[in-house]
């Protein structure tokens, strides 16, 4: 079904928060010394607004995940999840569900917005346990967004993943003197190396600014090291993305050694994303993090 375009700004409140909609024409983490040079530095309402001409009804689209081409949200919109569930290539099984929590606002263009707490909905695609000839194998895909208890399609890649560890030690002040200011305050590195300088600071990557503290996470630019495989702007969009724990440059795998991304769901098949782990069984525990993508579909 395609979406529906009306003249009326619209909000759309859902039980997670609110949610607006905009469009318009008017690879562990630990202190690397990268990062220590950068230390030395229910229902659902629709109310009118005023100022944009265009909005993306998300009434008019509803419907099951993978049930249409079409994106809820901008291509190059990056959006930051928490899994809600543990995969494991021992006791999940294909066609399983898997959920994640986006954990900051997202940006949208003209000043539009996806709220934290917004459901993301998957599932499991295949499972290969580790044998004594191969390693681990699993793939998923996440492919619907849920508004009010509804689901819109969305099409997304996996940019980063990182481990609970990694998510837990990327909330810990990097000065133990921090730990009296509150987290507000704290001096934090991201995972993949930037730190962040809350209370009033910046987001830096080496030397450079890159962004800013928000609440709950991190506005940033996003940028890639030489060599990586991860893409800076997508389609055009040049507006700072909300990376919550992450640097503006994180890219693979954190906190699983020897898991890698072979496949992050940018080409086909379009959406779906496979790990591998050559030694040992993969064990996403719930509570790890990722990155994913919007794509353009």
């Amino acid at each position: 079904m395609a979406a529906i375009l009306s003249h009326h700004p619209a909000e759309i409140c859902s039980d997670s928060g609110v949610v607006e909609l905009r469009w318009g024409e008017g690879r562990s983490r630990r202190r690397t010394s990268r990062s220590k040079d950068a230390l030395g530095m229910s229902n659902m309402g629709f109310r009118r607004s005023v100022g944009t001409k265009w909005v993306l009804l998300l009434g008019a689209m509803m419907m099951t995940a993978g049930a249409s081409t079409h994106n809820a949200l901008p291509s190059g919109t990056i959006l930051p999840v928490r899994l809600n569930n543990s995969i494991s290539s021992k006791k999940t099984k294909a066609g399983q569900t898997v959920t994640a929590r986006i954990m900051q606002d997202v940006p949208l263009p003209d000043r539009g917005r996806v709220r934290g707490g917004t459901r993301i909905l998957g599932h499991i695609m295949d499972v290969s346990p580790a044998s004594a000839n191969s390693g681990a194998r699993i793939s998923f895909s996440f492919d619907a967004i849920e508004f009010a208890g509804r689901k819109a399609p969305i099409s997304t890649n996996l940019r980063a993943i990182a481990s609970l560890r990694e998510i837990e030690d990327a909330q810990d002040p990097a000065w133990g003197t921090d730990r009296g200011t509150g987290p507000n305050a704290y001096t934090t590195v991201q995972v993949g190396g930037d730190v962040v300088y809350r209370g009033g600071g910046h987001v830096i990557s080496g030397h450079t600014v890159v962004g800013e503290p928000v609440a709950n996470g991190v506005l940033v630019r996003v940028s890639n090291r030489a060599g990586e495989p991860c893409r800076t702007d997508v389609d055009g969009n040049e507006w700072l993305q909300a990376l919550w724990l992450f640097s503006s440059d994180a890219c693979g795998a954190y906190g699983f050694p020897g898991m890698k991304i072979v496949h992050a769901g940018r080409t086909n098949p379009i959406g779906e994303i496979i790990l591998e782990s050559p030694h040992r069984e993969i064990d996403i525990r719930s509570g790890s993090g990722m990155l994913l993508r919007v794509d353009r579909r």
